[in-house]
């Protein structure tokens, strides 16, 4: 039995093709026309109070919505004596940027971003409430995602469209299934699990255009645990307009290892 939550998918479809011994996949999704709610957490393993968040971010259940999670991992934290492997300064970057658009003063963690605001009733009976709200909400922008894929690769065609003037969007691809073992900080000893983890963070790019992106696979990355998530936004404000995950489909994928 799988965590994921129901994405809002109007679309999908998956083929295979064979070249030699070469085995590749595709598969796509298209936004629908009401709003998914993004869920943003920014967390980090050098900090005590994060494992709660990144928890509850795993098990987030099927009925809480049409949503897409996404955990950054932010590097402030790795001073105190234990190195993230998953954190990257731009990450930290955007957790300000996001915070000062939304009229906050701090950042923290663990921080849940709500549609790209704080949002402090994530443990709470709400939760579901707000999400469908925002569900509710008729879409301000429309994406679609095509992903196929090759051994060593992942090749995506984005479209994303709105009506908001300067509207850009974001790529980010996640992967699930990841776990640590602490040795030192805060959490040393423990054992730590993650999904939705931000391994690449691609734009901002203009919306209206057709972006064609090849995203090399990494070795360390697993390729069926992976995933990709378009976030269509207000450069402004920081609103969100529409998001939309597609996960990984279709046949086995290994990194190129020559």
């Amino acid at each position: 039995m799988t965590r994921f939550p129901l994405l809002l998918m109007t679309a999908l479809a998956a083929t295979l093709t064979f070249s030699g011994s070469a085995l590749a996949a595709e598969c796509a999704a298209q936004s629908g026309k009401q709003t998914n709610a993004l869920i943003e957490l920014y967390t980090s393993e050098g900090c005590s109070s994060c494992p709660p968040a990144d928890r509850w971010l795993s098990g987030l259940l099927r009925d809480s919505g049409n949503i897409v999670p996404l955990a950054f991992h932010v590097d402030y934290w790795d001073y105190i004596g234990w190195k993230d492997r998953f954190a990257q300064a731009r990450f930290a970057d955007r957790q300000r940027q996001i915070s000062q658009l939304a009229g906050g003063r701090f950042v923290y963690t663990p921080q849940v971003m709500l549609n790209g605001r704080d949002y402090r009733g994530w443990q709470s009976s709400r939760f579901v409430a707000d999400v469908a709200a925002i569900n509710q909400v008729p879409a301000r922008a429309r994406i679609e995602l095509r992903l196929t894929t090759s051994p060593g690769a992942m090749d995506l065609v984005a479209n994303a469209n709105s009506t908001q003037t300067g509207a850009v969007f974001y790529i980010a691809l996640y992967e699930n299934q990841l776990s640590s073992d602490v040795k030192a900080g805060e959490n040393s000893g423990a054992r730590l699990l993650h999904d939705y983890v931000v391994r690449e963070w691609l734009g901002p790019y203009p919306v209206g255009e057709s972006r064609q992106l090849r995203i090399a696979l990494k070795l360390d990355w697993q390729p069926a645990s992976l995933g990709l998530a378009a976030v269509v936004q207000t450069p402004g404000k920081g609103e969100v307009l529409q998001a939309l995950a597609l996960k990984y489909c279709g046949a086995p994928v290994v990194p190129d290892r020559r």
